[in-house]
């Protein structure tokens, strides 16, 4: 997903969303009446109101369920502050125009040098996903001394991943480097092992994303005055043997280059005269595991990828290869309405993608897969989309402090101004949080939405009172999520638009100019000039050109 200011659209691939969550709306879901006409719009409307109570967050990887235990918010509700549509309009100009205000001064008129004497606060980040990301671009430098520890020094659109796995963009057109995120921010390069909330330090090891920690990892200390935890969340296996070793992943860069040179790697493999026709047709099966946002939009730029680009290199393989995509639930992309689900499944149909539904995945080799109705489906690649989990970090602070002793998830407790409960002047956003008031989809929407309202409310409030007040007196509101819309690519040039209207209204959209539409948006929420250039100019050289299956 992707957000500017308080506005922004939940954009379906892996990006950032997790697969395994479905769209929550703070209103029971009723019955629409709305009809799919591939490439034109429709409006649904409910038949009647909803009543405003939480949903309970559902899973549906290829997994056992996750199921967590909400608490009673420590705090004012976020149901309790319903300002008017108009009050929210003035809000979000106010605030827009502030945040332009920041970004102008400190890029033109600043440097980092003006503001070495200047006594600030500091404020460190843990991360470099969208909530930190969106975090640093909001933030008052002026007003806090701004650092940030990552293992990445650079932030990641992961709505693209599926894209860049292919080779319809190239890896280096979805990243922006933290520090020219914004260059008035200290980036270090390294890896929080744990924090001491008693001291305020960070303890941390130096390295990137690769590091690998053990007991002579020499570590140093950061000191802090407010710290905010955005680590994100991990893909999640869920227990399922030899996942974790023969499948590939999609949750960074990495992920996506590894996988697109066993693509190529497969074909080559299969290339050879050694093998028999059966044994080629094994070697080019691709299995991908999980049914939402990510697997969906893999598996429709693989099979455009291999319809396109694949089929010219090599036309003696081109039939011998099948796509599979393996489902938990009775339907793929379960946070859609349930006539755009039936466009998506039939344009799969279409493709040749064999869908299948109603199945899980219990154990994984090399070179096949077990499913547990005792199938068995040979596999030359395996790609695992089925959802996140928490990382190691986060489980381990949920660990350390006894208030959050109830909270089987792995994920933070946060209140609704999102600082954790049970520790003092910590706050977490982003996957790794979880609000007590209730759950949030793991989406990259509801982070950036996440770390632009923290970013504001250190920027203007005093965080000692109960609530946060401005020297006015004015309270903060707590965090209220704005869900408009979500978005997917089903492959051939279509894409699936639900977008969330006032009024319980709903506009859907699918087939072409869907597309158009979620290629406008892909390209315009882009976080630079320089990202929007690179990624227009990868579109271009793809239609014109094809994809490149060089390997290097």
């Amino acid at each position: 997903m992707v957000t500017v200011g308080k506005i922004g659209f939940a954009v379906v691939p892996g990006w950032a969303t997790e697969d395994n969550v479905p769209r929550v709306d703070f209103s029971t879901k009723t019955q629409r009446v709305r009809r799919v006409v591939p490439g034109r719009v429709r409006m649904g409307v409910d038949v009647k109101d909803a009543e405003k109570v939480p949903l309970k967050e559902e899973s549906t990887s290829s997994s056992a369920t996750q199921g967590s235990t909400v608490e009673p918010s420590l705090t004012q509700p976020a149901a309790e502050y319903r300002p008017s549509m108009l009050c929210e309009l003035v809000e979000g100009l106010q605030e827009t125009v502030e945040d332009v205000s920041l970004h102008l001064q400190r890029k033109y008129f600043t440097k980092k040098t003006d503001l070495i004497n200047k006594k600030r606060k500091k404020l460190v980040i843990l991360g470099s996903g969208w909530a930190s990301h969106a975090m640093i671009k909001v933030v008052d430098n002026f007003k806090w001394d701004v650092q940030v520890v990552s293992p990445k020094n650079y932030f990641l659109f992961t709505p693209m991943l599926p894209s860049s796995s292919v080779g319809t963009v190239e890896f280096r057109s979805i990243v922006e480097p933290i520090r020219a995120s914004n260059e008035l921010v200290e980036y270090v390069e390294a890896k929080c092992l744990r924090i001491d909330p008693t001291r305020k330090m960070l303890i941390c090891a130096s390295g990137d994303e690769n590091l690998k920690v053990d007991d002579d990892t020499e570590t140093f200390e950061i000191s802090y005055d407010q710290l905010v935890v955005a680590v994100g969340a991990r893909t999640g296996t869920f227990g399922v043997e030899g996942a974790e070793q023969y499948c590939y992943f999609l949750k960074g860069i990495d992920d996506a280059r590894r996988l697109r040179r066993a693509i190529v790697d497969t074909f080559e493999k299969a290339n050879l005269d050694i093998y028999s026709e059966e044994e080629k047709r094994k070697l080019l099966t691709f299995v991908v595991v999980g049914g939402g946002p990510t697997g969906c939009e893999f598996a429709a730029e693989l099979r455009d990828f291999l319809r396109n680009d694949l089929a010219r290199f090599y036309p003696l393989l081109i039939n011998l290869v099948g796509v599979k995509l393996l489902q938990s639930g009775d339907s793929i992309l379960t946070q859609f309405d349930a006539s755009l689900r039936e466009q998506a499944l039939e344009n799969f149909r279409k493709s040749g993608i064999d869908v299948i539904t109603n199945t899980r995945v219990i154990r994984v080799t090399k070179d096949r897969i077990y499913l547990r109705d005792g199938t068995e489906i040979p596999s030359g690649v395996c790609v695992w989309a089925a959802g996140n989990a928490p990382t190691n970090f986060a489980r381990n602070l949920v660990k350390d402090v006894p208030e959050q002793a109830s909270q089987k998830s792995g994920r933070i407790l946060v209140d609704d101004y999102l600082r954790v409960v049970g520790l003092k002047d910590v706050f977490a956003i982003g996957d790794c949080s979880e609000v007590v008031s209730g759950s949030l989809p793991a989406s990259a929407q509801v982070a950036a939405q996440q770390g632009a309202y923290l970013a504001r409310l250190l920027n203007k409030y005093e965080l000692d009172e109960e609530p946060p007040k401005m020297r006015s007196g004015n309270s903060a509101r707590p965090f209220r999520f704005l869900s408009l819309g979500i978005l997917a690519y089903i492959g051939s040039d279509q894409a699936l638009v639900e977008i969330d209207l006032p009024g319980q209204q709903h506009l859907d959209l699918a087939g072409r100019l869907a597309f158009l539409l979620w290629r406008s948006v892909y390209l315009t929420k882009q976080v630079s000039t320089r990202n929007r250039v690179l990624v227009l100019a990868d579109w271009l050289k793809t239609q014109f050109f094809g994809r490149d299956i060089s390997q290097f």
